[in-house]
Order: C-alpha cells, then structure tokens, then sequence
C-alpha cells in the first residue's frame, strides 16, 4: 500500500478546488446570462412591426409588407395571418400572384395558397408564420419569433 505524501495531498487538494470553482464559475455566469440577458434579448421594439387597425384590413385580401418581409391576409371569417417572404425550400423571396391567387418562388416554382400551405413542390412544408398581436385595434406583427410549421391550423389566425 502506497503512502500518500502531504504534498500530493496538497497538490489533489488545490486541483480539485480549482475545477470546483470554475464549474461554479461557469454556473453563475450562466444563471446570471439566463435572468438578465434573455430579456433583453427578446424586447425589440423595433422588430415589432405595426401594420395598421384590424378593422381597416377587408377580407380575402394579401397586404404585403415588404419592409417587414411578410404578407398578411384576411380570411373571411376576419382571421388574420402574417406570412413570411422566404420560401421553405431555399429562402427566396416569394411573389405573390394575384391572377392565380398564390404565393410563387421564383428560383424553383414551389407554390403556397394563401393560408402559406404548399400546392406546389419542392417545397417540403408550408411558409413560416409570425404571430400577431393585437393592442388597443392596431394589429402588430412579431417579426422576433417567426414560427416554423408543419400544417395550416385556425389556432395560427388572430381575430379583432
């Protein structure tokens, strides 16, 4: 049996307290990140697109707002959805045709309808979505957190 000297004690000793404060360390510092910087991460005003009151919108309609990078619809019964400009398949920026009443990319000819569902492939799955809010009748879109989706579902609408 091996006799441990009191260096070697000392020595053991100091590494373990060292990786036992870097550990905490690394904790703190990751506590402190979660409370303090997710906040500020996700209050953008300025990405908090407001785009006019709910009522001025008319059904059966495409709004398009090129400098928030969506376009909006009213559905008949006044549910409202936001629609992302960037085709699922590659990113390009779709167009909107109103003769055809469909969303088309130009780089591969995917196409959506207007609820962002896809009628067209390549396209694998329909075009992302922001939610929407609305604040004292003035509709204002998320542009933070865009949504990516597997179906077309009323739960995606907002209604005034």
């Amino acid at each position: 049996m091996k006799k441990t000297t009191h260096k070697e004690t000392d020595r053991r000793g100091f590494f373990k307290r060292t990786i036992l404060f870097l550990f905490g360390a690394e904790a703190a510092y990751l506590l402190f990140d979660f409370f303090k910087g997710d906040k500020e991460k996700n209050i953008k005003p300025e990405n908090v697109f407001e785009v006019g009151n709910f009522k001025d919108f008319e059904s059966n309609r495409i709004y398009p707002f090129s400098t928030g990078r969506f376009y909006l619809y009213k559905f008949d019964d006044g549910g409202l959805i936001a629609v992302s400009y960037r085709c699922t398949h590659l990113g390009c920026t779709i167009n909107y045709s109103e003769s055809d009443k469909k969303f088309i990319c130009p780089c591969h000819a995917s196409a959506f309808n207007v609820k962002g569902e896809v009628i067209s492939s390549p396209a694998t799955r329909p075009l992302d979505i922001f939610p929407l809010h609305i604040k004292d009748g003035v509709v204002m879109v998320d542009l933070n957190h865009p949504k990516k989706r597997e179906y077309f579902d009323k739960s995606q609408l907002i209604y005034g």
